[in-house]
């Protein structure tokens, strides 16, 4: 097998026909071999039954796995056990891919001798994004466009994002995989299910390792937008959980400290905030919001080195 497509999915059995009729819509695929394992990550609607019906339905090799530890690196890392292919592939059951794209993939894969993969993300909202939502907030939807042409990406700020991206399993193995103390849990709807950052580290491994990874222009996939997406709240709670979770795994010892956390990050944290109301009083509510995510974002650290210190207290 040279490709196992990966698909996880979590309670929305109403995205898979959707998805597979895409995944089955595939050109020029017939100098490789592929299947598709659809991941139910312990759905409790009718998953299962979906994806025996599209089993049947089309003539592509399907197959169903279930994950009971819940969560996205979770699930990803049973897609990853499961296969016996030489490259996999992640994409999520709102996702829709081209007609070129699995081939584009393959193609990179062999040209460049390349360890992973990742192509661009375009995003299909049911309503129009609101003024607040500026093109520069379109990344933290999984947009990502690098341009026509493919290039080398450095693993740093150029990185293939979650939706779309494929690595060599025999690396992803050896990486353990995903950090199953990351990544979205659920549904990803309520604020402690938002956390995110499992697959920039990952790729910071890999670079770290000397693995190369390429952007491919052709792979071309359409996230589907669900409408509590593009509420501000979302955003928001994005940022805080992130500030949340990079103090959670930050195991330095700082000498000034308040209830646990450093002294500097009060200090950044009061800037950011008089940065914000600046902005805010000067440019308006629009220009500011992206400049209120990063207060947020200092919040959720301050607060997650306070939780870890009450919890040390008590212990």
């Amino acid at each position: 097998m040279d490709i196992s497509i990966i698909v996880s999915t979590y309670n929305r059995s109403h995205n898979l026909p959707d998805c597979v009729q895409h995944l089955a819509a595939q050109e020029n695929t017939e100098h490789f071999q592929w299947e598709a394992l659809i991941v139910d990550n312990n759905s409790t609607d009718a998953t299962k039954a979906v994806t025996e019906q599209l089993i049947e339905q089309y003539p592509i090799n399907i197959h169903y796995l279930f994950e009971q530890n819940q969560g996205l690196s979770f699930a990803r890392n049973c897609g990853i056990h499961a296969s016996e292919a030489k490259y996999v592939i992640f994409i999520d059951d709102d996702i829709r891919v081209t007609p070129k794209w699995l081939a584009s993939i393959y193609n990179r894969f062999v040209s460049e001798n390349c360890d992973a993969v990742g192509g661009r993300i375009y995003v299909e909202s049911p309503e129009d994004f609101p003024k607040w939502l500026t093109p520069e907030l379109h990344g933290f939807l999984g947009h990502m466009d690098f341009g026509e042409k493919a290039f080398h990406m450095n693993g740093r700020d150029e990185f293939p994002y979650g939706g779309n991206m494929a690595v060599r399993r025999d690396i992803a193995v050896q990486l353990g995989g995903f950090n199953t103390g990351m990544g979205r849990k659920g549904e990803g709807s309520k604020p402690d299910e938002l956390f995110k950052g499992e697959e920039t580290v990952f790729f910071h491994q890999m670079t770290d390792n000397g693995n190369a990874l390429w952007y491919e222009p052709d792979a071309i996939v359409l996230h589907k937008i669900l409408p509590y997406q593009l509420e501000k709240k979302f955003f928001l709670t994005v940022h805080y959980n992130a500030g949340f979770q990079k103090a959670l795994f930050d195991n330095v010892t700082y000498n000034r400290t308040f209830m646990g956390a450093p002294l500097f990050l009060y200090l950044q944290f009061i800037k950011n905030v008089a940065k914000y109301l600046g902005q805010l009083i000067s440019k308006g509510s629009v220009a500011a919001f992206r400049q209120r995510m990063t207060v947020n974002h200092f919040l959720g650290q301050i607060r997650s080195y306070n939780a870890k210190y009450l919890k040390a207290k008590k212990s």
